[in-house]
């Protein structure tokens, strides 16, 4: 009689693992974010002017239902979901690095391919994030100018910088909303394009993003406070900059990633 052998117990594939990066990794990231959309403009423009023309319509929107004093915290929070929209220059990017080409008929049904993978969550996790942004914002309002009648933004605008109520709304709202705005960045600065690149899933890239972090805080705080300066210019004025904002900002994230999560092995 023949006794058959245990089965060999194979490795656990190792998941994605966040590694340190330096100052001067940010300015090659932002370098080759600028070389990839001068080498694909189309596909950039085309996404930064429909980052711009969602703000716009967003804006419009509040003023069409005569909420117009909503139109600062609206502005505010748009870009939150940004990273999500970023994800077709995150391919152009990746297939730049693989020398192959960068057309918007390779890389449409690459964006359009991901709507029944992981990464489909994560659109979900930022319009969440958006949604406790604006409620927050109400709720805030009701505590501090609940009192006050205010219906044009130049009125919202008058109140919240000449009374004491006001000046309160402002810092709380101020506070919350950075704390919000550090939340979702560290989630999503890695999470999305590693989602885009690697078969894992959606936990897995969350839990990699908020390593890779808390691994290089002042680095990665700082690519923070420099997507929201350029943001901040770029939607000034009407959201026009944004068209070549995000482009470059979209580029310049995906080769942060490479530098901030170990490659792949090599087949």
């Amino acid at each position: 009689m023949t006794v058959e052998s245990a089965p060999t117990a194979r490795p656990a594939p190792k998941g994605p693992k966040a590694r340190r990066i330096e100052r001067g990794d940010i300015a090659e990231a932002l370098r080759l974010g600028i070389e990839d959309f001068r080498a694909a403009p189309s596909c950039g423009l085309v996404i930064g002017a429909a980052v711009g023309l969602i703000g716009l319509l967003m804006v419009a929107s509040v003023a069409w239902f005569d909420a117009s004093w909503m139109v600062y915290p609206l502005a505010i929070g748009f870009p939150l979901v940004g990273p999500f929209l970023a994800v077709g220059l995150y391919e152009v990017s990746r297939r730049r690095a693989r020398g192959e080409v960068a057309t918007w008929g390779v890389v449409w049904p690459a964006i359009w391919a991901q709507r029944g993978r992981e990464l489909s969550w994560m659109a979900f996790v930022m319009l969440f994030m958006f949604w406790v942004w604006m409620y927050q914002i109400r709720l805030l309002v009701a505590i501090f100018l609940g009192s006050k009648s205010f219906t044009t933004l130049e009125k919202f605008t008058t109140i919240v910088t000449t009374t004491p109520e006001g000046w309160a709304f402002l810092i709380v709202g101020h506070i919350v909303g950075a704390a919000l705005a550090l939340a979702l960045f560290s989630i999503t600065v890695i999470s999305i394009p590693l989602l885009l690149e690697r078969d894992i899933d959606f936990v897995t890239a969350l839990i990699t993003s908020v390593q890779a972090v808390f691994l290089n805080p002042p680095v990665m705080l700082g690519w923070g406070l420099i997507v929201t300066a350029l943001v901040i210019i770029g939607s000034l004025p009407l959201f026009a900059g944004l068209v070549f904002v995000i482009p470059i900002l979209g580029h310049a994230t995906w080769h942060l990633y490479t530098k901030a999560v170990e490659p792949l092995p090599a087949n």
